[in-house]
């Protein structure tokens, strides 16, 4: 599909970049940036701890990892009906509810140590962590105009890694084992709803089409689809398996966790240009490239000596190149949906992510139980060649 190059509102009216309406539409998505930056840092303290307390307390790793994916679980059993609520309860007061929800889950943990009550708070926690994520992309891809799609998807997506990045630091200060750190992170869960109580009657109008359904989606945006999949695929494994590779490697497992700090650097890093690129080129041809660019990065790990300092490179790299995808992916979901269809078109977009990762997690796993180490970089190397055949294949069938 061939993009205007005048901005628009987000009622389809023609604005400039300069005039009082494109101001207004800049301000409008401060508090989402600062929002999503609040989830980053609360996602990024987070995500280990239950893993290690299953692991204290003995845990296989089966049950880890069963425990670990009803999060996933309860994303897609329930994503699929938030732009419903959205559009009944209005944005901010839907977020306000899941962030509630979803601090309550994390107190929860403190309460009961059963992995059978921790598969259940931890799947109601999926189901309403979603709520934020899925709803502040629909408020950015309603208001944005289409000139500046791909820089504002790119700062969103550097605002939730620069809080990701943060998150281990306060872990540094509270400890990861014990009732203290569920407690911090359940109180940085509410500084979500901080920057958005502001703007509970000022947030867009989401709309919803009942008679509409999710299948027409992914065939009318395949490319955005793709890109969902491949990105939450990368994302999610490197999350999961660069300390493991680390240690694997022969580096100690404190050098692993700094690895995984190379990852996110690089996401703050190079969203913002990826993202000006994408404003000035075609989005397709930047969403081959950042997947071509990953795929050799990742692949090149393998001859790169882990204990040399170029990893480090290597791995910054690889993490802003790739995570790049997600917001390119976005911004070309942006660029074909309007209205009510935006709001369906943004939940399947991250349904699609979450099962990028499902799907992601036990592949790498095995390749890397069969190749070693190189397991890795052969996967994801792969997954990532699939999106960018994909990608050229589109856009000769569209020439």
């Amino acid at each position: 599909m061939s993009r205007s190059r005048r901005p628009s509102g987000p009622r389809g009216i023609c604005v400039s970049a300069t005039s009082p309406a494109a101001t207004g539409l800049w301000r409008s998505l401060v508090p989402v940036f600062t929002a999503c930056a609040a989830i980053g840092l609360q996602s990024g303290a987070a995500m280990p701890l239950v893993p290690l307390a299953l692991e204290r307390q003995g845990a296989d790793k089966l049950t880890i990892g069963i425990i670990s994916a009803a999060w996933a679980i309860g994303m897609l059993t329930t994503g699929p009906y938030i732009p419903r609520l959205a559009a009944r309860f209005g944005a901010v007061p839907l977020i306000l509810a899941a962030v509630v929800a979803g601090s309550l889950c994390t107190v929860g943990y403190t309460l009961n140590t059963h992995p059978v009550a921790w598969f259940a708070l931890t799947f109601v926690h999926g189901a309403v962590g979603g709520v934020p994520w899925v709803v502040s992309e629909i408020w950015m891809n309603l208001v944005v105009e289409e000139r500046r799609r791909g820089r504002v998807m790119a700062i969103y997506a550097a605002m939730f890694a620069g809080g990701m990045a943060l998150g281990p630091f306060v872990l540094q200060i509270v400890g990861v084992y014990g009732p203290v750190p569920f407690l911090t992170c359940a109180g940085l869960a509410l500084l979500i709803a901080l920057p958005l109580l502001p703007y509970r009657y000022r947030a867009p109008a989401i709309r919803h089409h009942a008679e509409s359904g999710y299948g027409a989606i992914f065939v009318a945006a395949p490319l955005a689809m793709l890109a969902a999949f491949a990105g939450g695929l990368g994302e999610q494994v490197a999350f999961s398996f660069l300390p493991v590779y680390a240690v694997g490697a022969g580096v100690a497992p404190e050098t692993g966790a700094l690895w995984l700090s190379a990852f996110v650097v690089g996401n703050v890093a190079l969203q913002w240009p990826i993202g000006w690129l994408a404003d000035h080129v075609d989005r397709r041809g930047v969403l081959v490239g950042c997947a071509l660019a990953s795929a050799a990065l990742v692949v090149g790990l393998t001859f790169v000596p882990a204990q040399s300092f170029s990893i480090v490179g290597v791995i910054m790299l690889w993490g802003g190149i790739s995570f790049a995808i997600y917001p390119v992916g976005l911004a070309l979901l942006g660029q074909q949906f309007r209205g009510g269809d935006i709001a369906r078109a943004n939940t399947a977009f991250s349904l699609i992510y979450v099962v990028g990762g499902l799907v992601g997690r036990p592949l790498t796993g095995a390749a890397m139980d069969v190749l070693g180490e190189p397991g890795l970089g052969w996967t994801l190397g792969f997954f990532y060649t699939i999106a960018a055949l994909g990608t050229l294949l589109a856009m000769h069938r569209r020439r």
